[in-house]
């Protein structure tokens, strides 16, 4: 039994769900986001909460209703009060640049990287070396995060590199000198 596809979905007052034959549409106040579904779930939608059920005892259909519920939940949550993600560049020299609509970084390498942002993910330069990322899809913001993170993560001696707001870094010693 799927623990997690058992839960109800709290709906907020401003958020609305509407169930087609294979789609689901979930509207509220910063947006709206579709999603396909399978026919193997059952959507009961009482006053203010939304309940899945699944038609057979699959393996399959068992971690689809945990899956479902779960991407549910956050598109819920994304468009009555949108994801965000924060990035912070540490080092020398190390700093973010918005040009509309590319972000540049400049991370000690010989060039600076571009990167192109999505329409439907915001980037708000708060300072030099912070960034916010916001969105109302989970994934699009966690993926681009994640891809600007990548070109330089924190290195473990110093702590250089872009990391996330609030990230622990474990320091390793260096060398020690006789």
């Amino acid at each position: 039994m799927s623990r997690i596809g058992k839960k109800a979905i709290d709906l907020p007052k401003d958020v609305s769900i509407q169930i087609e034959k294979e789609k689901l549409i979930v509207s509220g106040k910063h947006g709206t986001l579709e999603r396909l579904i399978l026919p193997t779930l059952i959507f009961t939608l009482d006053k203010n909460q939304l309940l899945l059920a699944r038609m057979e005892e699959t393996k399959k259909a068992k971690a689809y209703h945990g899956l479902m519920r779960a991407l549910i939940q956050n598109m819920v949550l994304g468009v009555h009060q949108q994801f965000s993600k924060i990035l912070i560049a540490e080092g020398v020299g190390y700093k973010f640049q918005l040009a509309l609509p590319k972000l540049i970084v400049n991370v000690g390498f010989s060039h600076p990287v571009e990167f192109l942002i999505p329409s439907d993910v915001t980037v708000k330069l708060e300072s030099n070396t912070k960034i916010s990322i916001t969105g109302i899809e989970k994934e699009k913001v966690g993926f681009l995060a994640s891809k600007i993170r990548a070109i330089r993560p924190p290195e473990p001696y110093k702590g250089k590199g872009i990391q996330y707001e609030g990230e622990k870094i474990l320091r390793k010693a260096g060398k020690t000198g006789k």
